[in-house]
């Protein structure tokens, strides 16, 4: 069935950060909504402000498949209605089939991704503040990095990280996308 919904203009278009907890995807997502002039939304720090409540404790009081439910519609309701945003998506978040087609029918998803290697390099700095990771191994931990990247493969646009400090990964993605806007939709003189 054809769909006669309105296409967004690519230049309108929300973009999308996803990959693995820790990458960077909040530090980078600020970075490039400020050379963009654009807001910022991490779907984290929105799902708190909404439900009026940490994710920590959404995980302990309802369940992670309750937080996977929120988080679903948090984002459905950006991504739909919301234009010229940078949006950074938790981690798992793109495990959820609708939160992945709603994310690429409207939106510019980029994946940052950084290798086992240099991520377990971040281990100590991200543990606490993530729930997920919380009573796993170190083996555990590489088996849902790995488990993830599958999901992760379905994107627009894949940025390597390893060897890059935030302000140039940043850097990178404004260069790229300004150039495939140039490309798909020229300015009009």
């Amino acid at each position: 069935m054809m769909s006669y919904m309105r296409q967004i203009p690519v230049r309108e278009k929300n973009i999308v950060l996803i990959g693995f907890m820790g990458v960077g995807k909040t530090t980078i997502g600020q970075l490039v909504a400020k050379k963009l002039y654009r807001d910022f939304i991490d779907i984290d720090v929105e799902i708190e402000k909404n439900e009026k409540m940490l994710i920590k404790d959404i995980f302990s009081k309802h369940g992670e498949k309750e937080f996977r439910r929120i988080e679903r519609e948090t984002i459905s309701d950006i991504c739909q209605a919301k234009r010229c945003k940078v949006v950074s998506l938790g981690g798992g978040a793109f495990q959820q089939e609708e939160v992945r087609n709603v994310c690429l029918e409207n939106c510019i998803v980029l994946f940052l991704d950084l290798s086992w290697d240099r991520w377990k390099e971040r281990l100590d700095l991200i543990i606490e503040s993530r729930p997920v990771l919380h009573n796993r191994t170190l083996e555990e931990m590489q088996e849902l990095f790995n488990a993830r990247q599958d999901a992760y493969s379905k994107h627009n646009s894949r940025v390597q990280t390893d060897n890059l400090v935030a302000e140039e990964v940043a850097d990178y993605i404004v260069e790229t996308l300004k150039l495939g806007w140039d490309l798909y939709q020229p300015q009009k003189d």
